[in-house]
């Protein structure tokens, strides 16, 4: 190895270091989307499934999130009981499952969950619903107390 390149990485390790991160990230990223089983489908395509398809909308949020406003239809089921509550969707198993979030990364998790349990048809909502109140689409506001 030639002397400069030792040099400069002794003297610009954080740089190194930032590189090596950046590219770590990256290779992660492209190897985890070219192996996923699910897709993940930006707001504007999921309305036009949910208009041609029957889709099951489940938010994997905290209720405490969800009341706030959610997609209507969409079923409630936080992150941390999705394994428990498998055995409740399997009805759905044959149907196309959209999972949402806030932002999409909560609900990628749930999607490879889904998958590994054998459900085939599993969506993502890229970019969850921050990315579905951008696009100015309608959500569904559920009051805390029920009459």
């Amino acid at each position: 190895m030639d002397p400069r390149y030792l040099e400069f990485i002794s003297n610009h390790y954080m740089l190194v270091l930032a590189l090596a991160t950046v590219t770590f990230l990256l290779i992660k990223e492209f190897s985890e989307s070219a192996f996923s089983k699910y897709t993940n489908l930006s707001p504007m395509n999921t309305v036009a499934k949910m208009n041609n398809d029957e889709l099951v909308i489940i938010d994997v949020r905290e209720p405490h999130e969800f009341i706030l406003g959610h997609i209507d239809s969409a079923i409630n089921l936080p992150l941390g009981k999705i394994k428990d509550q498998l055995n409740t969707l399997e009805k759905y198993k044959s149907k196309d499952i959209l999972l949402v979030c806030q932002s999409g990364t909560r609900s990628a998790p749930a999607c490879n969950t889904l998958v590994n349990a054998g459900f085939e048809k599993v969506f993502n909502l890229d970019g969850g619903m921050q990315a579905w109140e951008d696009h100015k689409f309608p959500i569904k506001i559920t009051s805390k107390h029920k009459s």
